[in-house]
Parts: structure tokens; C-alpha cells; sequence
């Protein structure tokens, strides 16, 4: 069986629906490690509960970011993972990392990206007066939420929404959509080709796959 590493920051909520996922049967996969950069976040509780691995590595143990990201490589080869799966994990991570897994690294950030990469997407939104938002899976490069989009879900954004509003309506969307992508990676038919993103032999659009 195919083997996931999930990093994680937070509460786990990604997490938690690629854990469900995999228990169903609807990712064919296993995983096989949890490593946050955090050493309170619940995601581990969630790891340790469904009896994965899990574990905190603390930047501050480390002289930069090169070796942070040196141990954290070297942490995640050990159990020599066919995908690594960022959930929430809120770091930069540096070149060399993101080219050691290059092609089976995958991330969701909550915009529609090209739009409002980086942080408070959420207040971006808000602040400018969107009618709708939305979250954005795609590889990881080099390029901060610059990596190929393979998949995105939008979101209505009401007048009298608050911050947190947007951000429940956001995390329903990415449970459904995180665990489908990384079952298109597992599967064989998800791939990164020339820093495109490939299903079914077929190159995906800027914004990803669309149902037409």
C-alpha cells in the first residue's frame, strides 16, 4: 500500500478527513507519519488516536531554516513516503526540500489561487469586497502557493459575513476536495510534468481540473 506523510501546524481538520478517507477505503493509501512544527497542535492528538505516528520537531532546536528543513527532510525520507501532504503546515519551506519531493508534494491554500497567496486570504476577500472566495490545492514549487492549481472550490461570500464565517464555509469545501486529489495522486492518474499538472494525460488548466 501507498504511503502519505501529512505536516501539519494546527487542529488537524484536513488531517482528520484524509484520516477518514484513508479508513474508508476512498484513499488507497496509508499514513504512515504525522510531524508538526508545533508542539500543542491537536493534530497530533488526532494522529495518536487513529495510532499514527506522530511527532514535533521544533524549529528552535535548529540554527536556520536550512537546517530545520535538513532534519525535517531527513525525518519524513525515514518513512519514504510516495506523497507528503502539507495540511496547514504554516511554514516557508526552503528550496531544497521542495525539490527533494518535487512531484509528490501537495498543499491547500484558501484562496483562489493565483489570488492572495501568503497569509489572511480571509481578510483579503472581506477588505476588497469579493462575492466569492474559495480554497486551492496544487503541487508545491518553489514559488510560494505558486505551484501548479490541480483542484478549487469556491465559496459565496454573504454581506454580512465575519472572517470566521468565510473560514467554516472554506474548511467544509477543503474536507471534500483535499481527500480527492490526494486519491487521484495515489491512484495514478494525478501527476506534475514540466511544472504542469497532469490528470488523465491531460494538462490542467491555470485553475485546475473543471467539470465541464
Amino acid at each position: 500500500m501507498k504511503k502519505i506523510v501529512v505536516l501539519i501546524s494546527g487542529s488537524g481538520s484536513n488531517l482528520q478527513s484524509l484520516i477518514d478517507s484513508c479508513h474508508s477505503g476512498a484513499i488507497g493509501a496509508q499514513i504512515v507519519a504525522v510531524i508538526s512544527n508545533q508542539e500543542n497542535a491537536y493534530g497530533l492528538v488526532r494522529a495518536q488516536q487513529a495510532e499514527i505516528p506522530a511527532c514535533y520537531l521544533d524549529a528552535k532546536q535548529y540554527t536556520d531554516r536550512q537546517a530545520y528543513d535538513a532534519a525535517l527532510l531527513a525525518q519524513v525520507d525515514q518513512f519514504q513516503p510516495d506523497l507528503v501532504v502539507l495540511a496547514g503546515f504554516m511554514r516557508i519551506l526552503s528550496a531544497q526540500f521542495v525539490n527533494h519531493f518535487a512531484g509528490k508534494l501537495l498543499n491547500i491554500h484558501p484562496s483562489l489561487l493565483p489570488k492572495y497567496p501568503g497569509l489572511h486570504t480571509h481578510r483579503k476577500a472581506l477588505e476588497n469586497g469579493d462575492k466569492e472566495h474559495g480554497t486551492s490545492v496544487h503541487f508545491v514549487t518553489e514559488e510560494l502557493d505558486g505551484g501548479p492549481v490541480i483542484l478549487q472550490a469556491k465559496v459565496p461570500i454573504f454581506e454580512q459575513d465575519s472572517e470566521d464565517d468565510i473560514i467554516e464555509r472554506i474548511k467544509t469545501q477543503e474536507h471534500a476536495i483535499y481527500p480527492l486529489v490526494v486519491e487521484w495522486f495515489i491512484s495514478g492518474r494525478l501527476t506534475m510534468q514540466k511544472g504542469k499538472a497532469v490528470l488523465d494525460n491531460k494538462i490542467l488548466p491555470q485553475q485546475g481540473y473543471t467539470n465541464e
